[in-house]
């Protein structure tokens, strides 16, 4: 602990006049044996020596000297890392819902352990987040604007329908744009509020193309996220061996892992593997630590007060069972 950790270091000044008191009561204790030794009959002060109570005598003194700098301790305002729910911030939640969101490679269907792991993510974010909900597959839908009613995001969650093509792209957009609507109602003097997407996708780009730094492409959504310094967490989900059926003939749906990488790198978000949906609750609950927490210095003087008075209780507990007096 430095002094950077107390918010009012000032205090500590009064550990002079601690210091002083310590070497005062030294000095007094001292010259109080001197006038003894000097005045006292010293066949009689052998007498009375066998029932001196020796170094015991000094307890309430140093209980008490310890007590003040832990007060001392207490009003310099000791502050900790603590970790405390954000009360403003905004998070758009993007779910991929293409056609290969039906593979069954993640049981019972990519999908469905996707929806019970959103409906998790969204019910467990604290109350101070703003939480917005798209969907896209060949183009995005905002199914629920920025708001803390977790209960629409659940039903829109719930009611998903998967739908041809995969416009990552677009479907980035779609949240940017929504979060800047959302920032011009309620920025405020203290400017906008923090935002974060969490894009879910398991397939490569199809829509506009499979350019992905098409001028509506993921690669450039992603430098607009940047730009607007609102960084892109990405999941990747699914397997190497993801298989659906469309029209009768079985299609291949690889998971793209380095497309999803890619784009969190570039918004300067986090990217995230998750090929079960047991990974998938894991990724969630760890990005609603993040998204939904943050560390802040804290007051931390409670327990150097609480110590304080309890010594300092102690102090003058020992100094009338000894002395018989106050110290």
């Amino acid at each position: 602990m430095s002094l950077s950790d107390f918010s009012s270091p000032g205090w500590f000044l009064l550990l002079v006049v601690v210091a002083a008191l310590v070497v005062g009561y030294v000095l007094v204790q001292r010259r109080r044996r001197k006038r003894t030794l000097r005045f006292a009959n010293l066949e009689l002060l052998e007498k009375a020596g066998a029932k001196s109570q020796g170094p015991i005598r000094h307890l309430p003194a140093a209980l008490l000297t310890v007590s003040l700098i832990l007060l001392i301790t207490a009003m310099a305002g000791p502050t900790a890392d603590q970790k405390v729910p954000r009360n403003r911030a905004t998070v758009m939640l993007v779910i991929d819902v293409s056609l290969s969101m039906e593979a069954d490679d993640v049981k019972p269907t990519r999908l469905a352990a996707a929806q019970e792991s959103a409906i998790s993510f969204v019910r467990n974010m604290t109350p101070g987040i703003n939480l917005g909900l798209i969907s896209f597959a060949g183009t995005p839908s905002l199914l629920v604007p920025p708001t803390t009613d977790r209960e629409s995001a659940v039903r829109a969650i719930k009611n998903l329908k998967l739908a041809e093509s995969t416009a990552t792209g677009e479907g980035i957009f779609a949240a940017l744009d929504a979060i800047e609507g959302f920032s011009a109602v309620t920025g405020g003097a203290s400017g906008p509020p923090p935002a974060r997407i969490v894009l879910m996708a398991d397939g490569k780009q199809t829509v506009p193309t499979t350019d992905m730094d098409d001028p509506r492409g993921a690669y450039t959504a992603a430098r607009e996220a940047k730009k607007a310094n609102v960084p892109i967490s990405t999941i990747s989900f699914g397997t190497e061996h993801g298989t659906v059926d469309i029209g009768g003939r079985t299609f291949d749906v690889e998971v793209d892992d380095e497309a999803m990488r890619r784009i969190a790198e570039i918004s300067g978000g986090q990217f995230y593997k998750a090929a079960t949906g047991e990974e998938l609750k894991r990724v969630y609950a760890d990005l609603g630590e993040q998204i939904g927490y943050e560390i802040k210095k804290a007051d931390a003087s409670r327990p150097w007060l609480m110590l304080g008075t309890l010594l300092l209780i102690g102090a003058a507990g020992s100094s009338l069972l000894i002395g018989q007096r106050l110290p």
